[in-house]
């Protein structure tokens, strides 16, 4: 893979992270879902989420206190993505 095709791969990775955090998933969370469903390896997840903290230190914080106290519950979740996906078949 050359540095174009790098550069594309991490730019998706980073896409994905972001669609996690739409979702209030943790760190952990989002390593396993891109795992399992995007198969990339867990340890390319560690590290673009580690970079986009080291670049976003104020959100990440955010974030994180808001994720303590204000995360959905696995129906919420279930019942977003659900909606996502029909408004999105809808189009």
């Amino acid at each position: 893979m050359g540095a174009d095709g790098s550069a594309s791969y991490i730019h998706m990775v980073q896409h994905l992270i972001e669609r996690c955090l739409i979702f209030h998933m943790s760190k952990d969370e989002c390593m396993d879902a891109l795992s399992k469903h995007a198969n990339i390896k867990p340890v390319i997840t560690s590290t673009v989420w580690n970079e986009l903290e080291k670049e976003n230190k104020e959100f990440f914080q955010s974030y994180a206190h808001s994720q303590s106290s204000d995360q959905m519950s696995e129906s919420e979740t279930t019942e977003l993505i659900q909606k996502m996906i029909t408004d999105s078949n809808d189009k």
